[in-house]
């Protein structure tokens, strides 16, 4: 905190926050990510089964992933506050973040992927996404992605992510181990990650955007893109017909002129849906009609 000229910040809230915004699963260890909707369940084929021992297998299957991974959350979250608690990664609010680079010309590394970085980013900022959006088309990725649409990637708009291996090699090809970075994501739990595998490399001059750009105000940071930082991270038709959080904070300071966009939204969604419905039933009364002699 003292190489970039600011006062220590107090972290008693930090492992709040950590508890906060580990809703995400990631499975660490430096290689790959995690998430429960992406689980590949392997059925059993094994004829001499019942139906219910088949259903009983995948479940207890299904249950042991979803242990696996809140153990590893665990584990890294420990980790994570050990390197804050020790202050090998320095805690900064978004306001001093965005004091550090106007005052001292520190770099803001993003770590966030290309769907959010795309919408909203900190002029000056350099992105090296530590996971980011997995376009690959075999069968295995394309199965995931089914599953993550299915499972509810429709409504929040969260694309299946995968682990960069090549984060921390470009990290290094930007920057000497003596530099000094303020790491920062949409939510403050990707950073981390970034962070805790930046020291494993030898980094020691980490500072971490506690919140992360999602937890901004609008002035502390020089933005560029469409969007505010709040809504980076949004998605789906969630955020098609205004219901996420992060929109519900700003119609209760924008008011009903806010509002009324979305309202309108889930008023064209309905007769849509209505159009579609009576088209249907016409079809088929038209089809009903050839068949008939």
């Amino acid at each position: 905190m003292e190489a970039l000229g600011l006062p220590c910040v107090s972290t008693s809230g930090t492992f709040r926050t950590l508890q906060r915004t580990a809703n995400t699963k990631i499975s660490l260890g430096g290689k790959c990510t995690s998430y429960s909707s992406s689980q590949k369940i392997k059925p059993c084929y094994r004829t001499h089964y019942s139906r219910r021992s088949i259903v009983s297998m995948v479940v207890n299957e299904s249950e042991e992933v979803e242990v696996r991974q809140m153990r590893e959350m665990s584990e890294a979250r420990k980790r994570w506050e050990a390197l804050i608690r020790d202050e090998k990664i320095k805690v900064l609010t978004p306001k001093e973040a965005g004091y550090a680079i106007q005052l001292s010309n520190t770099t803001l590394l993003d770590v966030r992927p290309s769907t959010e970085y795309s919408k909203a980013r900190v002029k000056g900022s350099k992105w090296i996404p530590i996971f980011d959006v997995d376009n690959r088309l075999d069968a295995g990725n394309i199965s995931k992605k089914t599953t993550s649409f299915v499972m509810g990637g429709w409504w929040s708009g969260v694309p299946v992510l995968s682990y960069n291996s090549q984060f921390v090699p470009k990290v290094e090809e930007l920057f000497p181990k003596d530099s000094d970075l303020i790491v920062a994501c949409q939510k403050g739990l990707r950073s981390l990650a970034a962070c805790e595998q930046l020291y494993n490399a030898g980094y020691r001059n980490l500072f971490w955007v506690q919140g992360g750009l999602e937890s901004a105000e609008e002035g502390d940071f020089v933005r560029e893109g469409s969007q505010p930082f709040l809504f980076a991270g949004i998605g789906g038709l969630s955020e098609f017909l205004g219901w996420t959080d992060q929109q519900r904070v700003a119609a209760a300071n924008e008011g009903w002129s806010y509002r009324l966009v979305f309202s309108a939204r889930l008023a064209g969604l309905v007769l849509l849906a209505d159009g579609l419905f009576l088209g249907a039933q016409q079809i088929g009364h038209y089809l009903q009609d050839l068949k008939s002699p």
